[in-house]
């Protein structure tokens, strides 16, 4: 099948955060926006087609897991990610932060320390504030423009914190590191010497640029297996957001039962019936659509790199190693971070994320979302070359 992904689709008025919170969120209203974690595209004929069929049925009550659902999304994570896994150990939620949320109240009490690594994806910190809990932060650091984990800080963070959970962004938000198998091992050598269990968000386990490889890191070793907690969903792999779904293998018996009761407390319950459709539609007959859809995200890729060399060398592109979320370094430009993000906004009428969001590490930065078609991806560079060859010329 001929998928297009260039091909334009209007999102205004539809209840897409993406574009119509610009004015609710202090934008432009015409702001061209690349920020949040969505794509600009329909998803996957073939889920399209499930959908409308649960439409046609016309009922839709209360729903539940069933056998297909359990082999579809086995036979994904055997083929995709060499992961297998007893059904029995999958709760599902309508979301990964709701999960992390969960998590948090079942193996932390009011005042426990939980660590994440900064740069990060914001709402691990707001999930962690808002259940009363103390944050603790070991920064990435960047050497030879690839990030990395400082062990030695990570370790001496969890010791004097006494931190109880940490929370592992794999593949990571927003610096694209897939961390390598090595990695992960230390991570959980630490962990389980010092008792810290572990929630791994694994929600952009499928977008991974070659000679890279996802590691599922519950698959570490039987000990890690044990303690820890791995999150993942089709809703960024698929663009399936809005349809509240997500999955989270805990082996652990007594910690299974802590996240489900916690999952209890909230008045949650069934899976969403679309959520659930889409998902095993998604595992069954998805796979070609993706493959499509990754050589788009390489070329856009490689275009918003030479675009850069030719006409902004002065902005650095983080290489990804996966994610659709792309990481780039302003700082050469000499602007604080507040005037770099007033240019992108209000001049160049751009709307990404702007790096401070993920923690003070990502000062001079911003996020970009390059999961969109090539004119939309085009349009926006443009935009932020002018506006800035518009500062230089009035500097």
């Amino acid at each position: 099948m001929e998928f297009d992904f260039n091909r334009l689709t209007d999102r205004r008025n539809s209840n897409a955060i993406k574009t119509d919170l610009a004015t609710v969120r202090g934008k432009p209203a015409d702001v061209l926006p690349l920020w949040v974690a969505d794509m600009d595209f329909p998803t996957a004929p073939s889920i399209l087609e499930a959908l409308h069929n649960k439409v046609n049925h016309g009922i839709f009550g209360y729903s539940c897991l069933d056998d297909s659902f359990h082999e579809a999304l086995a036979a994904w994570m055997k083929s995709e990610h060499d992961f297998e896994f007893d059904h029995r150990t999958v709760v599902t939620t309508p979301g990964v932060v709701f999960a992390i949320s969960c998590a948090i109240r079942a193996v932390t009490k009011e005042g426990d320390a939980v660590l994440i690594q900064t740069p990060v994806y914001y709402p691990f910190k707001n999930m962690i504030k808002l259940n009363g809990r103390r944050l603790v932060t070991s920064s990435l650091i960047e050497k030879d423009g690839k990030y990395q984990i400082d062990f030695e800080d990570f370790e001496r963070k969890i010791a004097e914190n006494r931190v109880k959970l940490f929370i592992l962004c794999s593949p990571h938000n927003p610096v694209g590191r897939v961390w390598t198998h090595d990695e992960l091992k230390k991570i959980s050598d630490i962990c389980l010497r010092h008792d810290v269990m572990v929630f791994a968000d694994e929600i952009h386990n499928d977008f991974v640029y070659e000679p890279n490889k996802h590691t599922v890191y519950s698959t570490i070793s039987k000990e890690t297996a044990e303690n820890c907690i791995v999150s993942m969903s089709p809703s960024k792999t698929f663009n399936l957001a809005g349809l509240q779904f997500s999955t989270n293998f805990i082996q652990n018996p007594a910690l299974r039962k802590k996240f489900h009761d916690e999952k209890d407390k909230t008045g949650y319950d069934e899976p969403s019936i679309m959520g659930l459709t889409a998902a095993r539609a998604a595992y069954t007959s998805g796979k070609e659509w993706l493959e499509a859809l990754k050589k788009h995200l390489e070329s856009n890729l490689e275009f918003l790199r030479s675009y850069l060399a030719e006409n902004m060398p002065q902005v650095r592109l983080v290489e990804p190693e996966g994610t659709f979320l792309l990481w780039l370094d302003f700082s050469a430009l000499g602007l604080s971070d507040s005037e770099l993000d007033y240019i992108i906004v209000n001049k160049a009428k751009v709307w990404l994320d702007r790096g401070t969001m993920f923690g003070p590490e990502g000062e001079n930065f911003q996020r970009i979302n390059i999961a969109t078609p090539r004119p939309i991806l085009q349009d926006a560079l443009e935009k932020i070359k002018s506006a800035i060859e518009e500062v230089k010329r009035d500097a």
